[in-house]
């Protein structure tokens, strides 16, 4: 079979819920890269939170981070790194307004420099995985470059007026999705750039045949890629609008829904 590119999106697809990479998963991931085929992540997290995935499974691709807004190979020095920044005076006057739309908390990532507005022990701790460098105070007082992304912290119920407050505001010059759980977070980054713009950048570097790519995931911030791709697979517990873009449906992340998709679909017999 010729080589394909196998994307995966990280938080409820290739993980489980406790954070993990399951067995049957791993097993077939591993065959398929003896096999030939390409491995890569591609993840709302930041490098420093996916790191230890990528190197749990021994990957030697280009791995896409902030959604496509942070795209590297940690494995090749010679890969053009892309990093796609909110402009500054736009990432501040979003500080400015959101807090009047019934937020719980802001924060801006600057690569893995985390700064957040308000003080939150919990949110300390999540995002202090790879220990980056966490200050805590005004977000217009202390970024000072443009960041890589801005992560709105709400309520459920206050989730689609946001965003629909953010369209009216700054349509021509953010894109925003939908993180699921643990947080209902709002993911701002620069307009144009989703995941599919960095599969498609990788994709070109490993001289894949679009026709040849597959990929997982579950929410919001999946759809362009899902789209992009040949094979888009929707997860068990994917949101409807993940289902409705979707070429397939497979198993749940807790239940070897990609381990059980790609032994199908290359014939595997695992």
């Amino acid at each position: 079979m010729e080589k394909h590119l196998i994307c995966l999106d990280l938080d409820g697809t290739l993980l489980t819920d406790e954070k993990t990479v399951s067995p049957f998963t791993k097993k077939v991931l591993f065959e398929l890269k003896t096999r030939g085929h390409e491995i890569m992540i591609s993840t709302g997290r930041p490098y420093r939170a996916s790191e230890p995935y990528y190197r749990e499974l021994g990957m030697d691709t280009p791995i896409v981070n902030f959604n496509g807004a942070f795209v590297h190979h940690p494995q090749d020095l010679y890969f053009k790194t892309v990093h796609e920044e909110l402009d500054l005076e736009v990432a501040q006057e979003i500080v400015k307004r959101v807090p009047d739309l019934n937020i719980q908390n802001i924060i801006a990532e600057v690569k893995d420099n985390v700064y957040i507005h308000y003080h939150d022990e919990v949110l300390f701790e999540a995002f202090s995985m790879g220990n980056p460098q966490v200050k805590i105070g005004d977000l217009t007082q202390n970024i000072e470059s443009g960041p890589t992304t801005i992560l709105i912290q709400a309520e459920e119920p206050e989730v689609p007026a946001i965003r629909q407050a953010l369209d009216d505001l700054f349509a021509e010059t953010i894109e925003h999705r939908r993180w699921g759980a643990p947080y209902p977070v709002i993911e701002i980054v620069k307009k144009g750039i989703n995941k599919a713009v960095g599969v498609d950048y990788c994709r070109g570097y490993l001289g894949i045949d679009q026709k040849h790519t597959i990929a997982f995931g579950d929410e919001d911030n999946d759809t362009e890629m899902l789209r992009y791709v040949e094979h888009g697979v929707a997860m068990g517990n994917a949101i409807d609008e993940i289902r409705t873009v979707a070429d397939y449906m497979t198993d749940t992340n807790n239940n070897e829904g990609i381990g059980q998709f790609l032994n199908d679909f290359f014939k595997l017999k695992l």
